[in-house]
């Protein structure tokens, strides 16, 4: 390491001068930030031995270029949009449902004004934000009340600490589910004063194993749908019916956590049959839980419906306030369950049922425009194929189920799969897609027709940097 090398860096008041008179915009905190950074980074390159990673005429140049990026990375929203090519509908890490439009623009409307949330319009008094979608949720579901909160993990602690706090609640080994980020059932219940009394064994559980668990501290029966993994072979499940009905013989509340949930029954589209929220309710479920932004296409929530008694009980515990949604979540949720009315406008108008539902003749349509958009670039380096592949549902339901697709594998000479995904990755609109066959490609299901134009640019931004 040259001695003269380290006494050559720029100071920082130069750096921030210079950026200073070139960025008019950002605060100077930031750019005061970014020459600091950019000064660091550059000393302990010298220190190690090595030149700096980045370009310029002279170490001020290249400190100085730095110091640009860093400003222009730190002004960038962290939560940014991308273009999901995986295939996979609802992609937990990518933001899980899409909102309807017409969800959007309530939103926005009420976003940007004063609302009734809490404000009975025809009483002129206070009034409570559960009713801005419990008549809806009653009115599509079948049950006697509702409830809204902010997550379907918020939805079972709430209802099992209202419900069972101190008391057994008796569940199936079977059904003791991680419903992701390493929540566990048993360890939510713990968490809300509830005492897990487990019956059977992974693969089996019979309902004289429920019966024979039942004491004097029993409160409960819960069941647990499987929604996010299956069990195959030698198996025994107790159905729904029979939990009830035992749970009516020993005057016990029967609740029934669905995890993603479901209000229309996709078995008709050709999907494996999963259990309806109606079907739950139908059955004399106590209390039924499940997401809004999973099979439902909504937003984060976490909806609790069933008997008023039960349910009455939840909104009455201190803990739902902690819990409760705000505004732009109700907004959101009002709006998609009114798109639920119309049995077949909520088809299309719901993103998430209308990909999940897409005929693959559309999407290998999709496939087909991408690929001469691309072919039209005339980039001798880049070329695109369009091969059939399965896209998954996502969010932990129906895991199982392939839905059968088409992508457009993008090959570019000289550029390893990898190092193209990454190159998609880190364009200024994301494109994240999969690895196939050592290919990186995209899945077309996920992708909309005004996207196609971005996808093919995105190609011919990555196959430029070759």
């Amino acid at each position: 390491m040259a001695i003269n090398q380290l006494k050559s860096l720029p100071k920082v008041d130069r750096i921030l001068d210079s950026l200073m008179a070139e960025n008019g915009g950002p605060p100077r905190s930031v750019l005061l930030k970014a020459a600091r950074t950019a000064i660091e980074d550059a000393r302990r390159s010298l220190v190690a031995g090595e030149a700096p990673s980045w370009t310029g005429d002279n170490l001020e140049d290249s400190v100085l270029e730095r110091a640009r990026a860093l400003v222009a990375l730190d002004m960038r929203d962290n939560l940014r949009r991308v273009i999901n090519g995986t295939g996979v509908v609802v992609h937990t890490n990518l933001g899980r449902s899409l909102l309807p439009s017409v969800v959007c623009d309530h939103i926005v409307n009420v976003a940007g004004r004063y609302s009734n949330l809490e404000f009975d319009l025809e009483a002129g008094k206070r009034g409570s934000r559960f009713s801005i979608v419990e008549d809806l949720l009653c009115e599509l579901t079948g049950a006697e009340a509702a409830m809204a909160v902010n997550n379907n993990a918020g939805a079972v602690f709430l209802s099992l600490m209202a419900l069972a706090k101190g008391h057994e609640v008796v569940v199936s080994r079977g059904e003791l589910v991680e419903i992701g980020g390493s929540f566990r059932i048993p360890d939510v219940m713990a968490s809300s004063g509830a005492v897990l009394k487990e019956v059977g064994t992974t693969n089996r559980t019979h309902l004289h194993d429920y019966e024979n668990a039942i004491g004097v501290e029993t409160a409960m029966l819960l069941k647990a749908h499987t929604s996010n993994f299956a069990v195959v072979g030698f198996t025994a499940t107790v159905s729904l019916e029979e939990i009830v009905g035992l749970g009516k013989k020993h005057d016990l509340i029967v609740m029934e956590d669905l995890g993603s949930g479901s209000l229309v029954d996709l078995s008709q589209y050709g999907l494996a049959k999963e259990p309806t929220v109606m079907e739950s309710v139908a059955a004399g479920a106590d209390v039924v839980t499940f997401s809004g932004d999973k099979m439902l296409g909504g937003p984060q929530a976490g909806i609790i419906v069933g008997k008023a008694e039960s349910v009455n009980k939840i909104k009455k515990h201190p803990v739902a306030r902690a819990l409760r949604i705000d505004k732009l979540t109700l907004a959101a949720l009002e709006t998609t369950l009114r798109l639920y009315r119309d049995p077949i406008k909520r088809m299309e108008a719901v993103p998430t049922l209308r990909m999940l539902t897409m005929d693959p003749e559309i999407i290998k349509r999709k496939a087909r425009r991408l690929q001469a958009r691309i072919k039209k670039l005339g980039l001798e380096n880049l070329s695109a194929k369009v091969k059939a592949i399965d896209s998954k549902v996502g969010g932990g339901a129906l895991p199982l189920q392939n839905l059968p697709s088409f992508g457009v594998a993008i090959l570019i000479k000289g550029r390893t799969a990898n190092s193209v995904e990454k190159a998609m990755r880190k364009l200024e609109l994301p494109m994240v897609g999969r690895i196939e066959d050592d290919v990186f490609t995209l899945d077309m299901r996920t992708i909309a027709d005004d996207e196609i134009p971005l996808a093919a640019h995105a190609a011919e931004l990555v196959a430029g940097k070759s």
